[in-house]
């Protein structure tokens, strides 16, 4: 990003050759909301807190240009991109290869050529170097969260190279010792001694029990990806 003037106390800011006024609404919660992130997140990634992130969202507020700059590489865009009148975000399809449903056991949870789909989703440039996949939910271990035949968008782990990070949600698959295996997303959560488990946020009592990262005798646990988004039909 090149900044074409240095801000003077009373200026506007110029981005890519157009001005902008310092008190204005941008697209910064536009923009978050499609990566997933809540405003508390994105406020501890830039090390502020929650109410002046509310302020500069709601053009309550007149940060620095050099602020707007911290904004635009948490969020993976430009500059510009946070005052465009429209987002730089068109649509990237996805296909839809397979479900994932807690309790449910086979020899593999993707579906045959003919049987997946694409879905629409929007383009965001922080993914673009990455492939996604997507599979469809089923049953109510995470009807909390995503109801029955939501799509879930995820990247690969192993790809990305990503941490794993508390709170987020994980597409899981355990394997046990015959061969058969479940896919389920899962929120990863720590407990008060220090022990990670993959959570289900379900009303459902068959689906409350979390399983322990590593698996247990029985089973060997895999994290795939990591979900970062979802799509639902009207």
């Amino acid at each position: 990003m090149i900044c074409q003037a240095r801000l003077a106390p009373d200026a506007n800011y110029s981005v890519s050759g157009k001005r902008y006024n310092r008190q204005v609404i941008t697209n910064i919660a536009k923009i978050r909301e499609a990566k997933g992130l809540s405003q508390g997140e994105l406020a501890d990634m830039l090390d502020m807190h929650v109410t002046n992130l509310n302020k500069i969202e709601r053009g309550k507020s007149s940060p620095s240009m050099a602020r707007f700059e911290q904004i635009a590489a948490k969020l993976g865009v430009s500059v510009s991109d946070l005052f465009a009148e429209i987002p730089a975000m068109g649509t990237r399809l996805v296909t839809v290869k397979g479900f994932v449903q807690a309790g449910h056991w086979a020899e593999t949870w993707e579906w045959s050529d003919d049987d997946q789909y694409q879905v629409p989703i929007e383009d965001d440039p922080a993914l673009r170097p990455f492939q996604l996949h997507a599979a469809e939910t089923r049953g109510p271990s995470m009807n909390k969260r995503y109801p029955e035949k939501t799509v879930l968008v995820f990247t690969d782990i192993i790809e990305t190279g990503a941490a794993l990070e508390l709170g987020k949600r994980y597409i899981v698959e355990r394997e046990r010792a015959d061969g058969l295996r479940e896919a389920t997303v899962k929120t990863l959560w720590r407990d008060e001694a220090g022990k990670i488990w993959l959570l289900p946020e379900s009303d459902d009592p068959r689906f409350q029990e979390p399983f322990p990262i590593e698996g247990g005798e029985d089973d060997t646990v895999r994290v795939i990806g990591r979900v970062v988004g979802s799509w639902s039909r009207e």
